[in-house]
């Protein structure tokens, strides 16, 4: 069984930085392309980053690439989201996900259904 566990959330103020992390267990991470989504209260669940699974390509929501990094370390089965220049309209549940099927990496992965395993979540809370 897959399992993620994301940590790294926290309360900060505008313009700080946070990095959350995912480690995953129960299958081979190094094969499968990552990915992280955010929801905010009210709101639908929203694609933020994707990494192939060698780390080699990543996909951006256009409105977050210039202020958040995914990268992975597969010897630490464990995939990142480096967020800086954080605002109040950051503040939201930070999902990782995998995906379901093994050495992809397309615009698919912006998309929810494209991945079969979810972290619980880490609570993301920027001040103004």
């Amino acid at each position: 069984q897959v399992q993620l566990v994301e940590s790294g959330g926290g309360l900060v103020q505008a313009g700080g930085s946070l990095r959350l992390s995912c480690t995953t267990s129960g299958r081979t991470f190094s094969n499968y392309a990552m990915g992280w989504f955010r929801q905010a209260p009210g709101k639908e669940r929203e694609f933020v980053a994707t990494i192939s699974w060698s780390g080699l390509s990543t996909y951006y929501a256009d409105s977050l690439k210039d202020r958040f990094t995914i990268s992975r370390d597969n010897a630490k089965n464990t995939v990142y989201l480096q967020m800086n220049t954080l605002k109040p309209e950051d503040t939201a549940v930070y999902y990782c996900a995998a995906d379901r099927q093994p050495y992809r990496i397309s615009r698919v992965l912006m998309s929810a259904p494209a991945y079969g395993d979810w972290g619980q979540g880490t609570q993301v809370t920027v001040s103004s």
